[in-house]
């Protein structure tokens, strides 16, 4: 493309709390932990900055609330290059909050309070219709209400403008008002919420049960191994990289905002879910969310290096 991509990300934005300890307490039980980041995350906000640093312009659509780290997220999203005109302050809520407890092998368990991003309604997206209008891509998770996801998809499609939703945190939903969205982004504990099957279940025949009720391409991450990319036509695994990774907070959104760069450029699928996944993989060798998202060119140069 002559342009930079244009990419509209409706979603959420949080203050994100992580607390590093050598293991999870049990109930009733304090340890003592070995240390603690805050910066900011928001699957929203995370896929608009590693769609920005991936170069794209980048719109984001959603709700901080009026406090001190609503009033700090909105300045983080400014430094980071992000188009923040349509992000709305409510004044009775509080800016999403995310607790992080991180263990030395890089897994992670979260615990998000939705905050301001649970009043993200219809009107807010159609009060910057505009901007989806404009746009190349629009994406959209599910840490903002439902009815809004559904708002935004129905507003892509009616602008004829390419949609991916990540339906994270798992939430049994209506496929049908997604099925007109072109990519499902999921992990595999997402999918089987999704396809409404139980946990455990062989990921193959989750994509079967959701390209079977009409989403048109699933995008299955299958974390350090890469991802499956499937529609009726055709079902790929494509491998992942490996890295010595300290913390797999924000890979998952690491992967959907460059590949949504990627396919906004006009590569082709494959090769732009295999860039995504080095993209991810890079991500988790650096702790944090958003902070551990690396810039276009050392993207390049490392895909360039690697076999």
């Amino acid at each position: 493309m002559t342009t930079r991509p244009r990419i509209v990300v409706v979603g959420s934005i949080n203050a994100d709390l992580q607390f590093m300890s050598p293991s999870i307490p049990r109930g009733g039980q304090t340890i003592l932990g070995s240390g603690f980041d805050m910066g900011f995350g928001g699957k929203g906000a995370n896929q608009a900055v590693a769609a920005r640093l991936c170069g794209a312009q980048v719109a984001m659509i959603a709700a901080v609330g009026g406090d001190l780290l609503g009033t700090e997220a909105i300045a983080n999203l400014h430094a980071q290059g992000v188009d923040t005109a349509a992000v709305r302050v409510v004044p009775d809520a509080a800016t999403g909050t995310a607790l992080i407890l991180l263990e030395p092998s890089a897994e992670n368990r979260i615990i998000v309070v939705k905050g301001a991003n649970d009043r993200l309604s219809p009107a807010h997206i159609d009060a910057a219709a505009d901007q989806i209008a404009e746009a190349d891509m629009v994406l959209v998770q599910f840490e903002i209400p439902l009815q809004t996801v559904y708002h935004t998809v129905r507003l892509a499609k009616m602008h004829r403008v390419a949609c991916m939703v990540n339906p994270a945190p798992a939430l049994a939903a209506d496929l049908t008002a997604l099925a007109c969205a072109d990519y499902l982004i999921v992990n595999e504990t997402e999918a089987e919420t999704m396809a409404g099957r139980g946990p455990g279940t062989d990921p193959q025949q989750c994509i079967d049960e959701l390209l079977a009720r009409g989403v048109r391409r699933v995008v299955l991450t299958v974390g350090a191994h890469g991802a499956v990319l499937a529609s009726r036509e055709q079902r790929v695994h494509l491998p992942g990289f490996p890295v010595s990774a300290v913390d797999t907070t924000g890979a998952g959104d690491a992967f959907i905002g460059s590949l949504a760069t990627f396919l906004t450029e006009g590569m082709a699928e494959r090769e732009a879910v295999t860039r995504a996944n080095l993209y991810a993989a890079l991500s988790a060798t650096r702790v944090g969310a958003q902070k551990s998202f690396v810039p276009r060119a050392q993207v390049d140069a490392e895909w360039t290096r690697r076999p």
